[in-house]
């Protein structure tokens, strides 16, 4: 009621003034024109007196331009409480149209009394007069626009908008991304204040959304400046590969101990070191063969994620992983490498059986395998052996073979005596042969940097749906020990398809630090319930022929709908940042454009330098040899093969208390 009685009360003032202007009007018409109105009779001497005494006091009438002016303010200020019905065919063309003509005939005119011509002055009169109606007109109409301006936001921008972090906060390990948001009408600067990186991050966006560019590129640089080793996956090699390497060349000396760079690269031998991920010094346990094992399995059979449990699943994993534990304990693991085990699983089974069972250790290990084999269910065991024979027989490559063979680095990264930035290449025209080798990399490596007083380090997995990434989980501990993590995903559906719904839901909920570009359906509902609601103003009006009336209410709503995230620009971001006890974050949302100093980046990719060749195959001539060395080292690594067999069976032979494994009824099998 106090609110109705205040709108009246000012309605009541507004009526006021602008009757007071219309009547300073018809005061200028009589002063100026007095001779007009006094020829007719018209003139009044008390009215005369009135005005001479109000024109010493104020000087309105000393010149024309004066009344005129006063009158015009005391309008403009009556038109701001104008209530009335709108014209939905009201434009602002049609104002700027009736402010110049109220302009030119209200002030571009001049009593010609002097010439004492009763038309000269009418006309003066009427065009001063039309000329004010005109203004008023224009003041009436811009006061309803303006207080009826629904339709100027028909996207709810301006109730959408947020206030967002303005202050630069950085700390040793944080990564910083400068923005231009939208708020109060105008774009603001602010800032995207990474302050804990360890708390594992996620990038979301279709394909062309800026997800490389503006993010992922700039963790790698600014992780490299502060001193992090890194483990980058490259789907797309050499792009982000490209990155690290001269970002390095240029920042080596923001570390104690300078990191060395490898590169794992199966396209090109030259521009790809070695390196062995089962080294058997670091497999400890054969729970460690089981872990590999089931990464390589899952990798090149993505089905099987979806049934993790089922016998002709756990069947050849356990498999593959007794033949990674025998080759890890045969003469001290010389030949504990992948593609030695694939070339041992390829061996008639019986002689594999043979071996393996002779290890009490792996005898438990191979039961199931046993009972099949020593109860005559042939079918089955064939079809347990088929189940990791046919998809390991994808893998077998001359190229892979020699890196997976070799054994110049450590896969323990972020080892401070030895730091290293190792990127791994993957092609996406072969990713269904090189995600099982790359994924075994990613699952060593995990378990190898998880451990306290290592250097700080960070993982950047571009395109995670592209590889079965097992212990994911990880992240949940990753933080103590100073573990970064991005993540770059186009969609969640993709990674519920790849990872299944269960580990999907976890890895979404786990991430405390999330980007998203444009992103559509499921996943920009979720994410608009993750970023929460706000109350929002809402404003409803109702018109009708004779009177409008306006009702303004508030209601919780949601800050980022879903529509939002959906239609997102290239180069605008959606997300929530984590912060930490002593670097509060009062705004962790933010709804932004992430600002690319192109032209920097521009100079910075033309001055890269390329990769290196890291290996000559160059023969004392000059000749290009490489093909005859991958080809020699394969021959080689079925040559070790050959060997363990033939050594083993005939050690077996002479073992009184193991010569019973030779007189089942399948050993000749």
């Amino acid at each position: 009621m106090q609110g109705e009685d205040d709108l009246r009360g000012l309605a009541k003032i507004m009526a006021f003034m602008r009757a007071v202007s219309i009547l300073l009007v018809l005061m200028h018409f009589y002063w100026f024109c007095y001779g007009f109105f006094a020829e007719r009779g018209w003139a009044l001497e008390i009215i005369g007196k009135i005005l001479t005494n109000f024109n010493r006091t104020a000087g309105l009438f000393t010149h024309t331009l004066y009344t005129k002016i006063f009158a015009l303010l005391l309008l403009a200020l009556s038109c701001l409480g104008t209530k009335g019905v709108k014209n939905e065919k009201i434009t602002w063309s049609k104002i700027y149209t009736a402010l110049v003509i109220g302009f030119v005939l209200f002030f571009l005119n001049t009593p010609l009394l002097k010439l004492s011509a009763e038309v000269a002055t009418f006309l003066y009169i009427l065009t001063t007069s039309l000329g004010y109606i005109a203004l008023l007109m224009a003041g009436v109409w811009m006061s309803r626009l303006l207080r009826n301006n629904l339709m100027d936001d028909v996207f709810n921008n301006e109730n959408e908008s947020f206030q967002q972090e303005t202050r630069l906060i950085e700390n040793e390990y944080s990564v910083n991304l400068p923005t231009k948001f939208f708020y109060k009408g105008k774009w603001n600067n602010g800032w995207i204040n990474i302050v804990n990186p360890f708390r594992a991050s996620i990038v979301l966006g279709t394909p062309g959304s800026g997800k490389s560019y503006a993010i992922v590129n700039n963790y790698i640089k600014q992780h490299i400046e502060k001193g992090f080793a890194m483990y980058i996956y490259d789907f797309k090699f050499d792009d982000l590969s490209t990155i690290a390497y001269n970002h390095l060349l240029k920042h080596s000396e923001k570390y104690k101990v300078k990191p060395k760079f490898y590169v794992i690269n199966f396209d090109d031998p030259r521009r790809s070191h070695r390196c062995n991920p089962l080294s058997p010094a670091f497999m400890t346990d054969i729970s460690d063969a089981y872990e590999a094992s089931y990464t390589i399995m899952l990798n090149l059979n993505r089905s099987w994620i979806l049934k993790q449990g089922d016998f002709f699943v756990e069947s050849p994993i356990i498999l593959l992983a007794s033949i990674i534990w025998f080759l890890k304990i045969y003469e001290d693991g010389k030949y504990c490498t992948f593609p030695h085990a694939i070339e041992l699983l390829n061996k008639k089974y019986a002689d594999v059986f043979t071996i393996l069972t002779s290890y009490p250790e792996l005898e438990n290990y191979l039961s199931a395998f046993m009972d099949a084999w020593q109860g005559g269910a042939q079918d089955q065991l064939q079809g347990q052996i088929a189940s990791a024979k046919i998809p390991l027989s994808r893998m077998i490559s001359p190229q892979l073979y020699w890196v997976m063979t070799g054994d110049d680095f450590s896969l323990d990264i972020n080892n401070p005596q030895e730091p290293k930035i190792l990127c791994v290449g993957n092609n996406p025209d072969r990713q269904n042969i090189y995600s099982s080798a790359l994924g075994l990399y990613n699952s060593r490596i995990v378990k190898l940097i998880n451990k306290k007083g290592q250097l700080q380090s960070s993982i950047v997995i571009d395109e995670l749906p592209t590889i079965y990434f097992r212990g994911l989980d990880f992240i949940s501990t990753a933080r103590s020990n100073r573990i970064s993590s991005l993540f770059g995903i186009q969609d969640y559906s993709q990674l519920t398809r790849d990872y299944g719904d269960k580990e999907s839901k976890v890895i979404q909920n786990l991430v405390g630090n999330i980007f998203s570009g444009q992103v559509v359906g499921e996943t920009a509902k979720t994410l608009s319930e993750r970023f929460g609601k706000v109350l929002q103003k809402r404003q409803s009006i109702t018109i009708n022929r004779n009177d409008k009336s306006t009702s303004i209410s508030t209601q919780l709503d949601t800050l980022i709908p879903a529509s939002k995230i959906s239609t997102l620009t290239q180069g605008m971001f959606v997300g929530s940042v984590s912060d930490n006890f002593d670097e509060r974050i009062e705004q962790k949302i933010f709804h932004a454009e992430i600002v690319v100093d192109n032209e920097k980046v521009s100079a910075e990719t033309k001055a890269y330098k390329k990769i290196p060749h890291i290996l000559s195959f160059a023969d004392e001539n000059g000749n290009d040899n490489m093909k005859q060395v991958i080809e020699a080292n394969y021959r080689q690594v079925k040559a070790d093969v050959v060997h363990i067999v033939e050594s083993e069976m005939e050690r077996i032979k002479n073992d009184p208390d193991l010569q019973h494994l030779l007189n089942t009824d399948c050993a000749d099998t």
